[in-house]
């Protein structure tokens, strides 16, 4: 998924430049997908920079089979993006399995990957996957950050809170605004990197519909794929199982980020 709009980091995250060769942090999902397994790599992207994206990929890519989707070409027009489900769903024509979904601006590390494929093998069409990090794995040096907190049964998720205002403070302790309290070193964190079972894509279909129906003319609540895989745990229809990662998350959100983000990428991708 990489046709978020950056406003906090201001410009277009997607494409910046992480690694030492010029490289995005899509260049090494990429790479890394492609090492476990992937045999097609689908890019969500917003019409105004799919010339920028195809350009960038063109100069590190020769060997990969690579699909563009328009996710603002899909659905009613609207300036933000209509969020995360939206994107997936917009993908549809170029998938015709199961598929690994992340986003594009965040490094997840290459056994995160493989693992992922592993566990995938067989995948029944009614269960999902989800890596699941250690939260303190996924915190940046400096300020705070939303994440997913999961909670786990064995290798079963079973809930799922997005949870903001996440930051190390001066004692050392991890704690969140919303909802309000302390967090473990070791809680299970979702960082948006999933498999799906292609079924998704029809529940995604009708999920939409009922959700423009309801939000249709609002202009920044978004359709957002926790919630969805959510409402199908809760019915029964689908499973989702963690798969866990012993990888460092690495990502941007400010400016100030990058340089922080390119010493880390420096030390992971030796």
């Amino acid at each position: 998924m990489a046709a978020g709009l950056g406003s906090r980091f201001g410009g277009t995250k997607q494409l910046a430049e992480i690694g030492s060769n010029g490289e995005a942090f899509l260049d090494f999902a990429i790479v890394d997908a492609v090492a476990a397994g992937v045999n097609k790599v689908v890019l969500i992207v917003r019409s105004d920079i799919e010339a920028d994206v195809e350009r960038h990929l063109a100069r590190h890519h020769h060997d990969v089979e690579i699909a563009f989707v328009l996710q603002d070409m899909h659905g009613p027009s609207r300036n933000k993006p209509w969020g995360t489900g939206h994107a997936v769903l917009a993908a549809a024509p170029e998938v015709d399995g199961s598929c690994i979904v992340i986003n594009a601006d965040d490094h997840y590390g290459r056994s995160t990957y493989a693992a992922l494929a592993e566990a995938a093998t067989d995948l029944p069409n009614d269960r999902s996957l989800l890596a699941g990090f250690r939260l303190d794995q996924t915190l940046p040096e400096m300020g705070e950050v939303s994440r997913g907190i999961c909670g786990v049964d064995g290798i079963e998720l079973v809930s799922l809170v997005e949870t903001h205002g996440i930051g190390r403070r001066d004692d050392d302790s991890i704690t969140a605004t919303d909802p309000a309290g302390p967090l473990a070193d070791d809680e299970v964190a979702s960082m948006n990197c999933w498999v799906f079972p292609h079924r998704l894509f029809g529940d995604l279909e009708s999920g939409f519909a009922a959700f423009l129906a309801e939000h249709g003319d609002e202009e920044k609540t978004e359709y957002l794929l926790p919630k969805i895989i959510h409402g199908l745990m809760a019915t029964g229809e689908m499973t989702v199982g963690v798969v866990p990662t012993s990888e460092s998350w690495v990502g941007v959100t400010n400016p100030d980020d990058l340089e922080v983000a390119r010493r880390r990428i420096a030390e992971v991708r030796d």
